[in-house]
């Protein structure tokens, strides 16, 4: 990676990384915050915490195709300065409708995808895996950052507070994108990471791509539910107040980061991605369960509550990785960016749908009621995933088939590229001079490739 494409991947990964981790930061304590407000409730609680997802749900789509159109700075400013207006509404707050209108304008900044368009913008083809790589670590490095400081520093400042720090963080995203991320000099619609409008309905009717969507939709559900109930749990359940609830958190995520590494190691062997895959989603019912059983019966002190929380973090952090691999190697190659941006949208939906249920459940029947739910939904994934047939894996690449050939010519070439060892499957876009190949890594004929690549002398 040159050093000025390190630069702009860094600065984005900071954009990015800022935004969320003031969502991040919320997650731990919102709920006991909202429902003490003026008119809160249980239900009203999960409505704040999970509002964010519907509204990002809704623009993260129009975002990206915007950004095609009217540049990628224009629209990610305004996605930002949509969020900090939203943060400062929150922070402002005295009541839990306000609240609630505060965190859906948060969410509707919704810029994912085209700061992904960006980053592809400003990095080679050959290094946006490891951009994109080195923005999904970040994420995951705010999140666990989050979820050990904000208890502690929520009750030195106040929930409001926080909501101040996030709207301070989208500010410095701001600064980021305008004094260091560079401007590109050529915008272009990127598949790999764009969505494409034509192309959604493609992406909805295949099997494998929904088995993920469903998946990922199911997980975030869970997470935002849990969250709905789990700060008065642990003060229940384990004495220990707002404040000291990194206690469990910080412990418990680092020890997850440990416990998912045999999963990943697993699902990175040749031939077992699906048993890996099946093993995470079957640790993370077990998780689930062990809350349902702890929460029932009223098991106190620092080890049970602690231990089913470890064991639903390695499956959880375990799939936040396979999921987003799986995803882009199971795509067409052409259609990656728009798999990309319908599995991101249910990602979102299942955020919203989370809080809100959670919050009705727990007002009605009780936290068990909550934890028994997210238990169900996730034996239900489990039983579609073994039902179904194993992942279909390749890896994307694209080759550029230059902008003089002939259809003659053109078809030649494609049929050259098709004979080469270990390509699968050729796509070609009208208009945009481009290949997109599925190709099996372990066989193919790299040198054989880069002859026919265009732009690399063939």
């Amino acid at each position: 990676m040159h050093a000025s494409e390190r630069r702009a991947v860094l600065a984005l990964a900071g954009v990015f990384s800022a935004r969320m981790f003031g969502l991040f930061l919320l997650l731990p304590v919102l709920a006991v915050h909202a429902n003490g407000m003026t008119g809160g409730s249980a239900f009203l609680a999960g409505i704040a915490l999970g509002i964010y997802g519907l509204t990002q749900a809704a623009f993260q789509l129009p975002f990206g195709m915007l950004s095609d159109r009217f540049g990628r700075k224009g629209v990610i400013t305004v996605g930002l300065m949509i969020f900090i207006t939203g943060s400062v509404v929150a922070a402002l707050a005295d009541s839990i409708g306000w609240l609630i209108a505060g965190r859906a304008l948060q969410g509707a900044g919704a810029v994912s995808a085209a700061v992904l368009a960006l980053t592809a913008d400003l990095t080679r083809e050959e290094q946006r895996t490891k951009a994109m790589a080195i923005i999904g670590m970040s994420i995951g490095a705010v999140f666990l950052v989050s979820m050990a400081i904000a208890p502690p520093v929520g009750d030195a400042i106040g929930v409001s507070g926080l909501l101040w720090i996030t709207a301070i963080l989208g500010a410095l995203a701001l600064l980021l994108l305008h004094q260091v991320v560079p401007t590109p000099v050529h915008e272009g619609r990127h598949r790999e990471v764009t969505p494409m409008a034509d192309r959604l309905r493609a992406v909805l009717a295949d099997p494998q791509l929904r088995r993920l969507d469903v998946g990922i939709f199911v997980l975030h559900a869970v997470l935002t539910a849990l969250f709905v109930v789990l700060p008065v749990d642990i003060a229940r359940l384990t004495g220990l107040d707002l404040a000291q609830h990194w206690r469990i958190y910080l412990p418990v995520m680092l020890a997850s980061v440990l416990g998912m590494a045999p999963l990943v190691l697993l699902g990175s062997r040749p031939g077992q991605v699906d048993r890996a895959f099946r093993y995470a989603i079957g640790v993370l019912v077990i998780g689930l369960a062990t809350l349902v059983m702890v929460a029932w019966r009223g098991f106190t002190g620092l080890a049970w509550l602690p231990l089913s929380l470890w064991v639903f973090f390695v499956a959880f952090n375990a799939l936040e990785a396979m999921l987003p691999s799986l995803v882009s190697r199971v795509a067409p190659a052409a259609d990656k960016g728009s798999a990309i941006g319908v599995y991101n949208t249910l990602q979102f939906l299942g955020v919203f749908a989370g809080g809100a249920i959670a919050g009705w459940l727990a007002q009605s029947f009780g936290s068990q009621a909550v934890y028994l739910v997210c238990a169900l939904l996730a034996l239900a994934w489990l039983l579609l995933t073994v039902r179904s047939a194993p992942f279909r894996l390749s890896a994307s690449r694209v080759i550029h088939l230059g902008d003089s050939l002939d259809a003659s010519r053109l078809e030649a070439l494609v049929a050259r590229i098709r004979a080469v060892r270990g390509v699968q499957e050729v796509t070609i876009v009208r208009g945009e001079a481009l290949a997109y190949l599925k190709v099996d890594d372990r066989e193919l004929d790299i040198a054989a490739l880069q002859q026919l690549d265009q732009t690399s002398g063939g």
